[in-house]
């Protein structure tokens, strides 16, 4: 029912964003077919299959792709596709018979969708690089952190997943689209270095206007406003405060006790150290639990700090199922929500090879075919 329903996609397995964005397909309904690699399936971050949440909801197939009659059969598979997306260093699908051109020579519409660290051309293009090297590039990870202290890298969610899953995603459902009215297939080139300065567009903004500078927890959003920062309380919890605009300042004040006394105007950035010390004084008078009871669900823009086990627990979170539970793993549900088709997990994460005679059938592959792949060593066993 998913408002993807319909579509197949082919994920040529690799780590971090194209997982992420083949996830965010097959949530929305896409039946995405995962290849993975026989001679290396399962690498990246080494975890049980049953945790690689990053890999739920699609079926795996298992290649020996140094094989021709496994890079034949994908692209048997890409002649049924809607899109492909892969992670690969720029000319390595070329190089195994399964670029851009060849692609497309069997199926003129198709989609095909590449997410790199650096992009597919440029001084740096071919270079290793994780989250941390992009975002460094890009302008966000220096921006990222308390005054006086060195930048603070954002877990790998503005590099791998922000910049670069999202805008692969969304550059594959207007790909799509396009298609639909043109006919005609197009690759889609998404770098993180690229997404990462795309989402700083507003920060970037702020710079040339000279209301940012490059001093780190020196301005509004970056903890050196005290009105939008976090908080230790008396039991050495966090609450976080984000009250910017004037009516929210007002309310933050009111409901902290600091109403009516001589305090400087909200925008005295000389004053923003002195006022930072106040709260955290103030803050560390009652426990996160005690605060929340005087502020949440207020227009402070408050919300407590929560970690990874007390988040699905949180009344909000369990009001509006932002976390579910399959196979006994508890995580975050499908986003965003569609009133008319509805976006679910379909399935669990797959083992490397799970389905590979299951999918290949479904997708058109005969019992004479799958037997001559076997035969050939083209496809594996499940790892």
């Amino acid at each position: 029912m998913g408002v993807l329903s319909g579509y197949r996609v082919i994920e040529l397995a690799g780590i971090g964003p194209g997982p992420m964005c083949a996830m965010l397909l097959s949530d929305m309904g896409a039946d995405v077919l995962r290849i993975d690699r026989a001679a290396d399936a399962g690498s990246g971050i080494a975890m049980d299959a049953k945790y690689s949440l990053l890999n739920r909801g699609r079926r795996s197939v298992a290649f020996d792709l140094k094989r021709p009659e496994a890079i034949e059969a994908v692209l048997r598979l890409v002649e049924k596709a809607d899109a492909l997306i892969e992670g690969f260093r720029p000319g390595v699908t070329e190089r195994l018979g399964l670029g851009p051109d060849d692609c497309l020579a069997r199926n003129p519409r198709l989609i095909y969708g590449r997410m790199t660290g650096w992009g597919q051309e440029g001084p740096l293009a071919h270079a290793a690089g994780h989250d941390i090297n992009y975002i460094a590039l890009s302008g966000a990870l220096h921006s990222i952190g308390r005054k006086g202290e060195a930048p603070v890298p954002p877990l790998n969610l503005v590099g791998d997943f922000g910049g670069g899953a999202l805008y692969l995603a969304l550059g594959v459902v207007a790909g799509l689209l396009e298609a639909g009215k043109s006919g005609q297939g197009q690759v889609v080139d998404a770098a993180m270095v690229d997404g990462a300065a795309s989402l700083m567009t507003l920060i970037y903004g702020m710079h040339g206007s000279g209301i940012w500078n490059n001093e780190r927890g020196d301005n509004i959003l970056d903890t050196g406003a005290h009105y939008y920062d976090v908080y230790e309380t008396k039991d050495g919890k966090y609450v976080a405060i984000g009250a910017i605009e004037a009516k929210f300042y007002e309310e933050l004040l009111r409901l902290s006790g600091l109403k009516g006394e001589d305090l400087p105007h909200q925008q005295d950035r000389k004053s923003w150290p002195a006022m930072k010390e106040r709260l955290k004084t103030l803050f560390r008078t009652r426990t996160r639990d005690e605060w929340c009871k005087i502020m949440e669900g207020s227009d402070i823009c408050f919300a407590p700090v929560l970690s990874m086990d007390e988040a699905p627990l949180h009344p909000h979170n369990r009001h509006r199922e932002t976390f579910v539970e399959q196979g006994g793993v508890t995580q975050p549900g499908p986003a965003p929500r569609f009133s008319r088709t509805p976006s679910a997990i379909q399935r669990p994460p797959a083992r490397p090879g799970e389905h590979t005679e299951e999918a290949l059938r479904d997708w058109g592959f005969a019992d004479s075919d799958l037997e001559r792949l076997r035969k050939c060593g083209a496809i594996a066993k499940p790892a």
